[in-house]
């Protein structure tokens, strides 16, 4: 049943009662005052009409001391990698809801049409490499493919770059994204943000932190919003989320923080509009729907329990043990434009130049193809429990500051496939043709879901590490890790006959591998506020890296392949050298860095004779190359910025295995560029106080082309560049304004493709108006 007529309806009163409890919560702690932070950096006049109040100007708003890891025990200028934080200030001054929001600000970083053998949701490009099952939150995976929509409950994003196992655990060939959530405060402050804008923007959030007592705090976020995606026909968003958390403790030897978040989310899928040859197709239009709005859904519901506790012995020996409990369930119907490719244009031809066939009317193509109809009901569910113990300590004249750990992890995943497409009798029924211009989004046909396929894995992760900081003097340090982890996993895959129902039960597939990542970086300090450093690490990836499927092939993640279950791991190395500055009496940080990324054994098509299993081949070799910059803090106590630039030169080195390559001396993709990795990228936010109580911002974000396949010839999506702006006021101590423009220009370009399928336009021209109101 579509969720217009189901679905809204009943999440309707549980979205009243989230607005209820955030008007309760103002009402009930209206006498409160946010109390200054004891570690304020710097001060200022801020002169109001009547009043003068004594605020914060704080570069690190912009500029975050270190990634929130206890892996890592040095700021961020002295660790050698680049490292990109996004912290929450610049979230909210941008107004950034969603994680591809976030995301698409961070250079080196593009997403995938996100449908296929993992399922809808966020498919992710870093650096080159698929990065889609390297995202982490507060430091431990979180392996669902799913669309993580909402920052509410989030305090900073790190992309960490370059090959990362020995942080993050078996994977990680582009690099990681880390989300760090909120935690109680040992100060009293309240926030509500009430939001409204164009596209039928709504938005209400609470933030509000409590001190219990001279060690405990409270702190609640609340969150419900809903809008249209701007640009769009029929797309839209609804979810609300709740994220307590209790910390006790605080300020003591002894901390023990419990938390939780619950979100609800229930969108309608955008699968955007059919393209070919990384163009829009010919007679489409933007803002046209071309999948059947009336059916397609995607219903996501987290759930996510954390326990940290913390104990001090001394000022030299510290442990931590930090578990997380997270269950995610995301139903999908999908139907995208599929089939699009062979459509017969307006001008009586094929997108590729032919004539047309089937009988299709001039203007017109026949759905059809993987997502079309399309159900799937999954579930993901992962435990993991991480202790690091902290010690610093010196051996002669050089200082240590060791970190050793233990982690274990299960994931378990279960997929319930099918089709809505059935009639009563259990036949699977043809769409009629769709205008290319003016598509009919609503389906007239049966709906009748019958399940085809029942998948069930699961993934087992034993890791033991160690990290040391050796100082050797005030200029000289040396960074080392080492991380060895026992990876094993299964998944079964039985299919369903969908006119009887009778299952026929599939074999379990099981892989296992014994994994060793390292990392090594010198770092020279010719001053306190500066480091030169050059880094070496390696990444291995099994094949069976992710719980959503069975040991994959080359180029997939999920799905039924089982030829690759005794494959060795791909591998990966990354080498860096860079510099990290902090100027302006350390209130901007300024970083530079080039690198090279090898993937040294991923998976081709064996094609020898004698392989009897047809498992592939790990003679795949691809080099990424490049040059990232950065800038982010207060150049003046008025003006901040935020800043990345990234130039990535790819290359396939081989693109066949050496069997294919010594019978036929053919390699097509040898020098070619890797897919969806523009060369150029860059996003600038800037910020700057005027008189009056008003604050100015403006931002791009801009990206060269990309490929859309290693071949000659190969298509390639146009570059594009983004503009955004804010103005906001402060009405008086506890108010104050803010009203964003994205995409300033209004600016039509693509994003998320599949070549010779679908893009997804990016959001049209959207203005917010929020209100903040603290207290």
């Amino acid at each position: 049943m579509h969720k217009n007529e189901s679905t809204l309806p009943a999440a309707q009163p549980q979205k009243s009662l989230l607005v209820s409890a955030i008007g309760l919560a103002i009402v009930s702690h209206g006498s409160a005052v946010v109390a200054a932070e004891a570690d304020t950096k710097k001060t200022s006049q801020i002169e109001l009409e009547s009043v003068s109040v004594t605020g914060t100007v704080e570069a690190d708003d912009y500029q975050p001391d270190a990634p929130a890891s206890p892996k890592y025990t040095e700021p961020l200028r002295d660790i050698p990698q680049t490292i990109t934080v996004v912290p929450k200030q610049v979230m909210e001054d941008q107004n950034l809801l969603t994680m591809r929001d976030i995301l698409s600000t961070v250079p080196g970083i593009t997403f995938g049409a996100g449908e296929g053998g993992g399922g809808y949701g966020d498919s992710i490009n870093l650096r080159g490499f698929s990065a889609s099952n390297d995202i982490q939150v507060d430091g431990v995976r979180d392996s669902a493919q799913y669309s993580r929509t909402d920052p509410f409950n989030l305090e900073q994003v790190e992309v960490v770059n370059g090959a990362s196992s020995v942080y993050s655990g078996g994977g990680s060939v582009g690099g990681t994204i880390n989300l760090v959530t909120k935690s109680p405060q040992l100060r009293d402050f309240n926030t509500v943000s009430a939001g409204v804008g164009t596209d039928s923007y709504k938005r209400i959030t609470l933030d509000s932190n409590h001190t219990l007592n001279d060690t405990t705090a409270f702190r609640l976020n609340l969150m419900a919003h809903g809008n249209d995606a701007p640009g769009r026909d029929h797309e839209d968003y609804e979810r609300w989320g709740i994220a307590p958390s209790i910390a006790f403790g605080l300020g003591t030897a002894t901390r023990v923080t419990a938390a939780f978040e619950h979100q609800e989310d229930d969108n309608l899928p955008q699968f955007g509009v059919p393209i070919y040859d990384g163009k829009i197709m010919q007679g489409a239009d933007w803002d046209n729907y071309y999948g059947y709005r009336n059916v397609n859904k995607q219903e996501i519901t987290t759930d996510a329990f954390s326990l940290k506790l913390e104990h001090d012995f001394n000022d030299a020996l510290s442990l931590r043990n930090f578990s997380r409990v997270a269950r995610v369930r995301q139903e999908t119907w999908v139907s995208g434009p599929e089939g699009a490719s062979t459509a017969c244009l307006a001008s009586g031809t094929r997108p590729d130049g032919s004539a047309c066939t089937g009988g299709l009317t001039p203007g017109f193509f026949q759905p059809s193809g993987g997502s079309l109809g399309n159900a799937r009901d999954t579930e993901n569910r992962i435990f993991t429990n991480q202790t690091d113990l902290t010690s610093r300590f010196a051996t002669g004249f050089i200082d240590h500051t060791l970190v050793t750990g233990l982690a274990f992890s299960r994931e378990e995943y279960e997929a319930d496939t099918g089709n809505w497409r059935y009639d009563a009798s259990g036949t699977l029924v043809t769409p009629p043709p769709v205008s290319i211009s003016n598509p009919d989004s609503h389906w007239n046909g049966p709906v009748n879901l019958r399940k085809t396929a029942q998948i069930d894995g699961e993934l087992n992760n034993r890791a033991v590490y160690a990290f040391d900081t050796l100082k050797f003097n005030e200029q000289w340090e040396l960074n080392g890790g080492v991380r060895y982890e026992r990876n094993e996993g299964s998944s079964a895959t039985d299919t369903i006959d969908a006119a009887t129902g009778a299952v026929t039960r599939g074999g379990r597939y099981h892989n296992s591998d014994d994994l060793v990542s390292y990392r090594l970086g010198l770092v020279y300090k010719p001053a306190e506020n500066g480091s030169i450093y050059v880094a070496y690490g390696n990444s291995q990836t099994a094949s069976q890296a992710t719980v959503n499927g069975s040991c994959f092939s080359a180029g997939r993640r999920g799905g039924a392949s089982s030829n690759n279950c005794d494959a060795d791991p791909e591998k990966s190395v990354s080498y860096e050298v860079g510099t990290k500055w902090d100027l302006l009496d350390e209130r901007l940080s300024l970083t530079a860095a080039v690198f090279r990324n090898d993937r040294t054994n991923y998976k081709v098509a064996s094609n020898d004779p004698s392989n009897l299993s047809g498992e592939q081949a790990l003679d795949g070799q691809a080099r990424v190359d490049g040059v990232a910059l950065g800038a982010m803090g207060a150049i003046t106590d008025r003006w901040k910025v935020f800043a990345n630039y990234t130039y990535l030169h790819t290359e396939v080195l081989q693109g066949v295995s050496d069997y294919t390559r010594q019978t036929t001396g053919v390699d097509a993709q040898k020098g070619k560029p890797l897919t969806f990795t523009p060369k150029h990228a860059a996003s600038i936010w800037t910020t700057y106080d005027l008189p009056y109580n008003l604050q100015v911002g403006y931002g791009l974000t801009t990206q060269s082309k990309q490929y859309l396949a290693s071949a000659d010839g190969a298509p390639t999506a146009s570059g594009y560049t983004v503009h955004r702006a804010m103005l906001g006021y402060k009405v008086n101590r506890n108010l104050d304004l803010r009203l964003n423009v994205n995409n300033l220009f209004d600016k039509q370009y693509l994003t998320r493709i599949r070549n010779n399928g679908w893009a997804t336009p990016g959001d049209g021209r959207a203005a917010i108006l929020t209100a903040n109101y603290s207290f």
